[in-house]
């Protein structure tokens, strides 16, 4: 891969990740925000429910974040866009589509059918 094609993965992963950073911040700012009272039953429910609601989508934002890590790790150690199983390139495309994936699109669904097939 060349230089100007990693350098636009580093600018475009190192710029998902602190907009996720900049997400969790704000998360952790309304959850330590003066509690409220709720004198009916209900509405502290729809609270409740929206709350964690928003703790789920975090939780998947900070595996997120640890994926683009890992990608901007893999671009410094010069393996980024090469599939972990085949060790062949990952097309453009696909990381494109996926920048953190660590397959190419044969060995993943490889991966995925095994899965299925195994009921995992």
């Amino acid at each position: 891969m060349d230089q100007e094609t990693l350098e636009y993965f580093r600018k475009f992963l190192t710029d998902r990740l602190n907009d996720l950073l900049e997400q969790a911040d704000s998360t952790v700012e309304g959850m330590t925000a003066q509690k409220e009272s709720f004198p009916d039953p209900t509405d502290r429910a729809s609270h409740e429910e929206n709350r964690n609601f928003m703790l789920r989508i975090r939780d998947r934002e900070h595996k997120l974040i640890k994926k683009i890590k890992q990608a901007l790790e893999r671009i410094d150690n010069g393996v980024f866009g090469v599939c972990e199983t085949c060790e062949e390139y990952i097309t453009v495309e696909r990381l494109k589509a996926r920048p953190v994936t660590t397959q190419c699109i044969d060995c993943k669904t490889r991966a995925e059918a095994r899965e299925k097939a195994l009921g995992l």
